[in-house]
């Protein structure tokens, strides 16, 4: 029986990267019913709205959806297309996976961690009151009234739930991530010392939950702006990191810069019963139509896609094509060159090409 799978191309150069990763996804031989639907700035364009009801409804009635990266326009009703679809359908567990691959240009060569970021509270929760607006002057005078803190009435205030419940799903879904995968190590991030009621749960929580772990998985703790100097000094010592929503955001970056660049990078967003697998990168509308950027991440999110879906044998050999390919250098964009004019480089759907020849021979 064919999976069936809803397909967001995206915007920008989310088409050209999406058609390459559905090409060497089916040359893996799994079959795959395609629904493609749209959100973002075409979606917009077609329909009016950024993100459309049937794009959700495909989402959650097929369960899994591979998803170019989209724009949100200026003038769009939410602050992040991207992070409404995480809210409303629920997923809370971002897996962003941080991989050396020989053939990339890095300047480290032993990384193999993976940022587990909680999606759905924190600052990215939404919550904020703009200057100079009544209901802003009147959060402020209830914040003196409650804990007697003056806050100048020309601030912004944005604030940061962190829960027992979201602290416990995600905490929990990086432990049992670690022992599915046969990883090593969970090492919470935080900033407990200076945000004690919000961090400080997320810590607590961290903590109690360990307990359940030990002898299977090692857990220690980090506070977040010595967990960045960490990862640059010896990232070699960490294997997977569980953090509250901003500094996921910030701190997988960071990762992705250790491995080459966010060309490299692969995600996914993860409920209890629906997933989404998107690179990191953005949609780049420069490059649109070039048939010039880098389709790793995409391909690499789509090898996520496939482990996920327990096709363990196609992702292997997917990923091992993929390797091959980077490894030799020959067929790949000119990112992944010694040097960016490199008149050998190739593009986006002949990289993917290339692909797809090595995993004939796999």
């Amino acid at each position: 029986m064919a999976h069936k799978i809803t397909l967001i191309p995206g915007d920008g150069i989310g088409p050209e990267v999406t058609f390459a990763a559905k090409r060497c996804i089916e040359a893996t031989g799994v079959k795959i019913e395609w629904e493609e639907v749209v959100a973002g700035q075409e979606a917009e364009e077609r329909f009016g709205e950024l993100l459309p009801k049937s794009t959700i409804e495909s989402i959650r009635r097929n369960k899994i959806a591979l998803k170019g990266p989209i724009i949100t326009p200026v003038a769009g009703g939410f602050r992040s297309v991207n992070v409404a679809l995480r809210q409303i359908l629920d997923l809370y567990a971002c897996l962003r996976p941080a991989k050396y691959y020989p053939g990339v240009k890095s300047r480290f060569k032993d990384v193999d961690l993976v940022v587990v970021r909680e999606n759905t509270e924190d600052l990215y929760a939404g919550i904020e009151f703009a200057v100079n607006e009544k209901e802003t002057r009147e959060v402020i005078d209830t914040i003196k009234n409650l804990i007697n803190k003056n806050i100048p009435y020309d601030s912004a205030i944005s604030l940061k739930p962190i829960s027992i419940t979201g602290s416990e799903r995600i905490i929990r879904f990086a432990f049992e991530y670690a022992l599915k995968n046969k990883r090593k190590k969970v090492t919470v991030v935080h900033k407990a010392n200076i945000m004690k009621f919000t961090d400080g749960l997320f810590l607590r929580i961290a903590r109690r939950i360990s307990e359940e772990y030990i002898g299977r998985v090692v857990f220690e703790e980090r506070i977040v702006d010595n967990m960045a100097m960490q990862l640059v000094q010896k990232p070699r010592d960490y294997d997977v990191l569980v953090l509250p929503n901003l500094y996921g955001d910030i701190i997988s970056d960071l990762c992705a810069g250790l491995i080459g660049g966010l060309g490299v990078a692969p995600g996914a967003n993860i409920g209890d019963d629906v997933a989404v697998f998107e690179a990191v990168h953005g949609a780049a509308p420069k490059y649109k139509g070039k048939n010039k950027v880098n389709p790793t991440a995409m391909i690499l999110s789509g090898v996520m896609m496939l482990r996920y879906m327990n096709e363990f044998s196609a992702a292997e050999k997917l990923e091992n094509a993929l390797i091959s390919v980077l490894s030799e250098g020959r067929y790949v964009t000119y990112d992944l060159k010694p040097t960016k004019d490199d008149p050998s480089a190739v593009g986006t759907q002949e990289m993917a090409e290339a692909i797809i020849k090595k995993l004939s021979s796999i």
